[in-house]
């Protein structure tokens, strides 16, 4: 690690001079840890949502489609800041949160500081259809997709939520 400059490798990625890079060590747990220390880490969760029709639920932020989640507060279980998250940034009511998905990994810089984000996903059910998008979180729109929907928004979203996704609609998506 100690000729291992993580920001040059991570601008190297956003310059497009690398797509990926691959770290290698015997054990993984211990090279997850060592991984960990080199950045700044926020926890987040939220929800893959669905309804009775198989359609998803959908925010529009800031110019994008994404998913409903966010930062876990202090004290709070990951499935509870996913339900928290998602009634919040949809004005929902009615939801039943379900059993783990996974978590995404998100590296960006704020404030000169290197940031590593997990995101938690949670499987949930809701059949409500009036929602109340979180404007001052910058989402402008809340709305079911199905399939083709869906995989239509993706092409205008997060890499990280694309492959969620896709790993979703493969495993579970009748």
């Amino acid at each position: 690690w100690e000729e291992f400059d993580l920001h040059e490798v991570l601008s190297s990625c956003e310059e497009g001079i690398f797509s990926e890079f691959y770290i290698f060590k015997e054990n993984l747990n211990e090279l997850w840890e060592e991984f960990k220390q080199k950045f700044t880490i926020i926890e987040a969760a939220g929800g893959i949502v669905t309804n009775q029709k198989n359609e998803i639920l959908f925010i529009f932020r800031n110019g994008k489609w994404d998913l409903p989640k966010g930062k876990v507060e202090e004290g709070e279980s990951l499935s509870v800041t996913a339900a928290r998250e998602v009634r919040e940034e949809c004005g929902i009511s009615e939801l039943t949160t379900g059993k783990y998905f996974g978590p995404t990994y998100h590296i960006y810089e704020f404030k000169g500081k290197e940031i590593l984000k997990i995101s938690h996903w949670f499987l949930m059910k809701s059949n409500q259809t009036d929602f109340t998008p979180q404007t001052e979180e910058g989402i402008t729109e809340v709305a079911w997709k199905n399939r083709g929907e869906a995989m239509a928004a993706l092409d205008n979203s997060y890499k990280n939520i694309r492959l969620l996704l896709t790993e979703f609609l493969g495993k579970n998506y009748e």
